[in-house]
């Protein structure tokens, strides 16, 4: 696990935070590893046989070409996916049958990637550059944001939206790459490098940020409408301070939740602001919601369930403990997390009962699934992409 230093650019490990989170962070951060020769202090929990009472199946995959990690999520687009890897490759396949229809390289490191909106696919590298693509893969633009990238871009409202380490929300026209407006808040001295994302809705661009808050930037001019606290950080060190919003807020009726790291699980009133419930809560990777229940794996890997209304936590399922599980994506009747070591794990959304799970190449999901009308996709960590099928 690493711990980003604003002032001084130092990253420094924490070994206390590195064994209490999720492996899924702490391989994706690079400072401790499940595969090291030192025992983990929290060995992940075996996998048991499992009878599927949900029918599961890869439908195709392909390689993006290149290692992927959190900042890497694939972007689903009509009938479209686009999808990056860290080592340039930006790439746009049929949804319906994996098969390639562009392939493109940026020809320098990406850190993050995608955003899109059919029309306009963006990426972003370790020194800040964003890069911005056509729809036939040509390079359309470069902009040079204020700091690094580590969270896929946003691309609508015609607009490339980009959230920089420095704190600062971008915005730059789609088409000509002149920067439109920018949005800073103060974070603390440590941040968390954990998965992140924005989420464009309703003329709005909704983020947390480090620090435990969640505002709302107008796409029209960079105003902001409403600022809130997901999770008030707490402790007598910089380090037991660290309360980050982590993976992407989401919105289900008029309800916008969140989540942070030693924290608290947040829902807000989507027009106002105002807090509707929150529970004491830590996650290192995000959550999910429908429209009855919003989902959550803790930082040892146990996933909850909460009711959407009342924010009663209804269930819990143990049974992945300390396998590094991704944010959840809902699916069906059945919401979908990714693991170390490369399964996709399906879990009954009234009661978190294992369904199924399906093998992927082995290595490990960090960025979270992505639904789809059949199923989810799944990027690994050696770049490989997959759709998966999932029935009723």
């Amino acid at each position: 696990m690493e711990l980003h230093n604003r002032h001084t650019g130092e990253r420094r490990g924490w070994r206390r935070l590195c064994q209490a989170a999720a492996v899924a962070a702490a391989l994706a951060l690079g400072g401790c590893s499940l595969f090291s020769s030192e025992k983990p202090r929290y060995p992940p929990a075996p996998l048991t046989p499992l009878t599927p009472t949900l029918p599961v199946s890869n439908a195709w995959s392909v390689s993006v070409g290149g290692k992927s990690g959190v900042g890497f999520v694939p972007a689903v687009v009509g009938d479209a996916v686009y999808a990056a890897a860290s080592n340039g490759t930006v790439a746009k396949y049929s949804l319906d049958t994996g098969a390639e229809i562009w392939r493109t390289s940026t020809k320098t490191d990406l850190s993050a990637g995608v955003g899109s909106d059919g029309r306009i696919t963006a990426v972003a590298t370790p020194r800040g550059e964003i890069i911005a693509l056509d729809d036939t893969g040509s390079i359309k633009w470069r902009a040079q944001a204020t700091s690094e990238i580590t969270i896929p871009p946003l691309v609508g409202d015609g607009l490339v939206v980009v959230r920089s380490g420095d704190y600062r929300v971008q915005a730059y026209d789609a088409e000509t790459g002149r920067r439109r407006w920018s949005v800073q808040r103060p974070g603390p001295a440590l941040a968390l490098r954990a998965p992140g994302e924005m989420l464009l809705s309703g003329g709005y661009v909704f983020t947390g940020l480090p620090g435990g808050k969640l505002i709302a930037i107008s796409t029209t001019g960079g105003a902001v409408r409403w600022e809130g606290t997901v999770a008030i950080p707490s402790g007598t060190s910089e380090l037991e301070r660290v309360a980050d919003v982590v993976g992407a807020p989401v919105i289900s009726g008029r309800q916008l939740c969140a989540v942070t790291y030693q924290g608290r699980i947040n829902c807000f009133d989507v027009g106002t602001g105002n807090s509707v419930w929150s529970r004491e809560f830590s996650s290192v990777t995000g959550l999910a919601a429908d429209v009855r229940f919003a989902y959550a794996a803790n930082d040892r890997s146990v996933v909850h369930g909460f009711a959407l209304d009342s924010g009663a936590n209804i269930w819990k399922q143990d049974a992945l403990q300390n396998r590094g599980l991704t944010a959840p994506a809902s699916v069906g009747r059945a919401i979908a997390v990714g693991d170390f070591e490369g399964y996709v794990h399906f879990l009954q959304r009234e009661d978190g009962a294992l369904l199924a799970r399906i093998a992927t190449d082995g290595s490990a999901i960090l960025a979270r699934p992505v639904p789809t009308g059949r199923g989810v996709l799944v990027q690994t960590s050696k770049g490989n992409l997959y759709s998966i099928n999932v029935g009723q």
